[in-house]
């Protein structure tokens, strides 16, 4: 059940087109692909080719140009069916969206039209093992040579590193951050496998060490001291989006799972549905799934507006969502008891991925953190004197 507010025709028509693929192709598959700790490459071709991969690439460079809303959906149906897929399209939208809003003229000709193709993977390389959360703590140096620069580094937990074509790297340039991009078969630049992770298995995570790798100057996205403020912020923005609402189809698949589960176990003769306390779980899971789907839908009405304020309803739909998901899914594996703990079921690889939701694109103490920030800057001024008041007769009790 879909709880949405004002959603055309046009985009129900979508979404049951997308949950249609999602049933056929991904669902039945995911697990094998959690277990194998890879999505197969003719997988990720067939994304491309019916055009999700193009997704946030401007339709003049063969890319989609989907507006929020249909962007959002899109990552719902495929989070709803598996995270590590739905993670393939963050990360590559976020270098696509990059290079479209930040890149030179040549850049966007040359790589544009590969990424609405799927012919070149992008993946965003910004974490370092000593820096995660906070992005002002990366130690990859850029230094100036008289045709480029030399990089050297290391950069950890880079999402679909392992078949990314291009990376969009971070680095530091005479004390001033700034973005590359940096060719997977760029020599000086090796690309290391990491398995064994607790959630999204299939994302094919990669370490990329980087020793003495030499770029052109024209391989650098904006300039000096843009790298962070700029394109990673906006990328990072996108990348949040993009989780939130693959979040809400991690709950809904939680959701789905109990649901069915409930209605056909039986327990001291009753289904598990008839049981109040397993009613309860349920009915928290289907709020909270509903709740979070309609602040996404609130800030991807606000992107599509290009309103100020879809940067903090971002924030609240990734925060929300995150949540709302891994305690849907830790209720789903408790619905389903000894079934929801072994590998024949998806709710156990479902609160793996949960898991992980909760730390990337900002950790939920992060976001606490910038939520309550901006709550508090975004107080009218009447509400300010307000507080001032109350706060000084309480000083005078």
């Amino acid at each position: 059940m879909f709880i949405t507010v004002g959603l055309a025709p046009d985009l129900e028509e979508e979404r049951a087109e997308l949950a249609t693929f999602v049933h056929d192709r991904i669902s039945p598959f995911a697990d094998a692909w959690d277990r194998a700790e890879r999505v197969p490459r003719e997988f990720v071709s067939e994304l491309a080719e019916r055009g999700y991969l193009g997704a946030a690439v401007p339709g003049e460079y063969g890319g989609g140009s989907l507006d929020a809303a249909s962007f959002g959906l899109l990552n719902e149906e495929l989070g709803r069916g598996c995270s590590s897929v739905r993670s393939l399209l963050t990360v590559h939208s976020m270098v696509a969206q990059a290079v479209s809003r930040w890149g030179r003229p040549e850049q966007k000709e040359y790589w544009l039209p590969r990424f609405a193709s799927g012919e070149s993977i992008g993946a965003f390389a910004l974490t370092e093992p000593g820096a995660g959360s906070d992005v002002q703590g990366i130690a990859a140096q850029a230094r100036r040579t008289g045709t480029g620069f030399v990089l050297d580094g290391v950069k950890r937990w880079i999402t679909f590193g392992q078949i990314a074509d291009v990376f969009l790297l971070f680095a530091e340039v005479e004390e001033a951050k700034a973005a590359f991009l940096v060719p997977a078969d760029t020599p000086g630049l090796t690309v290391r496998p990491i398995s064994g992770v607790l959630g999204t298995r299939a994302s094919m995570l990669a370490e990329l060490h980087l020793d003495g790798c030499a770029l052109p100057a024209d391989a650098m996205v904006g300039r000096p001291g843009f790298g962070l403020s700029a394109v990673a912020a906006t990328a990072l923005e996108l990348g949040r989006y993009s989780v939130a609402w693959g979040c809400v189809g991690l709950a809904q698949a939680c959701l789905d799972a109990s649901l069915a589960y409930a209605d056909e176990r039986e327990q001291f003769g009753r289904r598990l549905r008839d049981h109040q306390l397993v009613q309860r779980l349920i009915t928290d899971m289907a709020t909270g799934t509903s709740a979070a789907r309609l602040l996404c839908q609130q800030a991807g009405a606000l992107r599509d507006a290009r309103d100020v304020r879809s940067v903090h309803a971002t924030w609240m739909a990734k925060y929300f969502s995150s949540t709302s998901a891994f305690r849907a899914a830790s209720d789903a594996v408790q619905i389903l008891g000894a079934s929801g703990c072994g590998g024949e079921h998806p709710v156990q690889r479902y609160l793996r991925d949960a898991k992980v939701m909760e730390i990337i694109e900002g950790t939920t103490q992060l976001q606490q953190t910038v939520i309550a920030e901006s709550v508090y800057h975004h107080r009218t001024p009447v509400r300010r004197e307000e507080q001032q008041t109350k706060t000084m007769t309480g000083a005078r009790r």
